[in-house]
């Protein structure tokens, strides 16, 4: 008899978290678990809180680096089939949390809808997206979303609108432990004229970020005013290594994790480029990433 006996989802023991991370880092989860729908969910956290054990909740892993020592409770991912609907009625959109961004931003140029086309080449699903309000210079996801669909901690489910949610920099005021699903106001437009600003888009960040590179995305918010890249670049950080994890040559603000990189080198590399910029300007850089 294990914890989980009888749920309809998919649950490992001591599962490598990286195999499940964008930089392929992390030691094993204790308990990973898949539910297949929102009551197998709520079955899930049920049996977490009988039990007092820690919740983690996954995405796609893309903004997220696990320790080398792995995860001591559950990690839940939001893969499961109803987490991963989406569908479009008049010009609003309703996406499950699991949905592949880069794939909602393709749908909706196929469908003929403009709004989130500014999220191209942001990796990560609708869940984590909407939770840290993913964005960058050609718009962020908090402007087109009407509602969102959260889960406590003790399993209640509820809607919080437009009106209830606050949108800033890389955050947003939603404090429940589950994102379940969001939906999205957008405009009905020429699907060629979107599908050219994505790929517009696209080029740009294939030529000013290392996107093709074990990485977890930008590693540090941007200090109010300005640019975190450009301070570790001046502090010079760019290229700096420690083992297997280096600072990227083309965007300061990306760390990329080389074959042999552990959780340990990308910490260490983060702990020494906020001590130089630190002391090279009196900046106190914020994590980005989520760590684990």
């Amino acid at each position: 008899m294990t914890l989980f006996d009888g749920l309809n989802a998919t649950v490992k023991t001591d599962e490598p978290m990286a195999k499940h991370t964008w930089f392929r880092l992390g030691g094993p989860a204790e308990y990973f678990v898949i539910p297949e729908t929102r009551t197998d969910l709520v079955e899930v956290v049920k049996r977490c809180n009988e039990n007092d054990m820690p919740m983690y909740v996954l995405g796609s892993g893309a903004n997220l680096l696990v320790a080398d020592s792995g995860v001591k409770g559950v990690v839940i991912h939001l893969g499961g089939k109803e987490f991963k609907e989406m569908t479009f009625q008049d010009d609003t959109l309703t996406a499950g949390a699991g949905v592949d961004m880069g794939k909602l931003v393709l749908q909706c140029v196929r469908q003929g809808y403009s709004g989130l086309q500014g999220l191209t080449g942001i990796p990560g699903t609708v869940g984590g997206c909407v939770r840290m309000n993913a964005g960058g210079a050609f718009g962020d996801i908090g402007s087109v979303i009407e509602s969102v669909t959260v889960m406590n901690r003790n399993g209640e489910i509820f809607e919080r609108l437009r009106e209830d949610l606050a949108f800033a920099y890389r955050s947003s005021n939603i404090s429940s432990k589950f994102i379940i699903g969001a939906s999205f106001l957008l405009i009905e437009d020429d699907p060629h004229r979107i599908l050219k600003e994505v790929k517009q888009i696209w080029i740009y960040k294939k030529n000013s970020q290392p996107l093709s590179h074990r990485n977890a995305g930008c590693v540090f918010r941007n200090p109010r005013g300005m640019s975190a890249g450009a301070l570790i670049d001046k502090a010079g950080m760019k290229g700096k290594r420690v083992g297997g994890a280096h600072v990227s040559d083309k965007h300061a603000n990306f760390i990329l994790a080389d074959k042999g990189a552990t959780g340990f080198d990308v910490l260490k590399l983060i702990d020494m480029i906020r001590d130089a910029v630190a002391k090279e300007f009196g900046v106190n850089l914020e994590k980005e990433i989520e760590v684990w």
